[in-house]
């Protein structure tokens, strides 16, 4: 009996020596994690606080952001600067603006940017790669330099006056990134899964259509979304080619809130602001899963 006692108690003392070792432990690790969480944090407050203090003002009166700090509540949340922004500043027409220009752009954009990055990818064919190379060049081709060129065109062919000039020149610049994107989307994409569609008959539209499009879907929703926004927020086109009221973009008809003498009703346009925002917000949190699955799908070969 006098053997087996100290028997028993040798893991419990060994248990107990290594509780205090294991908390120590614990502590070491969470005070190792301190630094990424105070990052995290620091992120997480660079990044929402822009957004609080803007829907903030959203709601304040013109006497609140002229006379009070910048960082004070207002005084109370009703929805006038949004209604104002709605109706007076005609953002409704500005949404529709900005729809009928983005809508068929992307269209275009993705219908093209695709099937040309299948082409040049997949399909082989004498001076494919001099094709590619020019598709490539036209990344490097800045904005600013094709607007003049653009608009006498325009102008000689009747098209000023109408969202034809938007939609054509979002195209036209969209389609070199996307056709070098979906290009090399489709490069990880086996060659096989093709050859065996063209020995069980399948034509090589059959093959983009059912085989090739549906591998690079998640692909083709990620330089939607990316192209989107390129097209929704851009200021210097729509500018130049629909500075008319009728036909102005959303991010255009922000500038109309400012007065003759550089008045700004600070008010609605916050309101007009949050719509634009939180309404592309709304659209990349609802596509979020197959954004990443789009960004990982190129990465892997096989």
């Amino acid at each position: 009996m006098s053997t087996q006692v100290p028997a028993r108690k040798a893991p419990l003392q060994a248990m107990q020596r290594q509780e205090p070792r294991r908390s120590r432990s614990r502590a070491g690790k969470r005070l190792a994690r301190l630094p990424v969480h105070l990052l995290i944090a620091l992120l997480l407050v660079v990044e929402l606080y822009p957004l609080l203090w803007l829907v903030l003002g959203s709601f304040k009166t013109q006497q609140e952001f002229l006379n009070d700090p910048v960082w004070a509540l207002p005084g109370s949340l009703n929805f006038d600067n949004y209604i104002e922004a709605w109706t007076t500043g005609n953002i409704a027409v500005f949404v529709a603006n900005s729809l009928m220009a983005t809508l068929p752009s992307l269209a275009l954009i993705i219908v093209l940017g695709v099937a040309a990055g299948f082409a040049l990818e997949v399909m082989v064919w004498k001076g494919r790669n001099g094709v590619l190379l020019i598709f490539l060049t036209g990344i490097m081709v800045p904005g600013q330099m094709i607007l003049l060129p653009l608009f006498s065109a325009y102008f000689k062919t009747g098209l000023t006056g109408t969202l034809w000039p938007l939609i054509i020149t979002y195209t036209a610049t969209g389609l070199p990134l996307t056709v070098f994107m979906m290009a090399t989307y489709f490069r990880a994409v086996p060659r096989e899964v093709f050859e065996a569609s063209t020995l069980d008959g399948a034509s090589i539209i059959r093959s983009f259509l059912s085989i090739g499009f549906p591998m690079v879907r998640n692909a083709v929703f990620t330089v939607a979304l990316v192209q989107f926004f390129f097209i929704w927020n851009d200021l210097l086109i729509a500018l130049t080619f629909a500075n008319n009221s009728d036909l102005s973009t959303i991010q255009v008809g922000l500038l109309n809130f400012t007065g003759q003498f550089g008045a700004v009703q600070y008010g609605p346009l916050f309101a007009a602001i949050c719509i634009n925002v939180f309404g592309t917000l709304a659209i990349y949190l609802f596509l979020n899963q197959r954004v990443m699955k789009g960004l990982a799908a190129g990465s892997v070969k096989g």
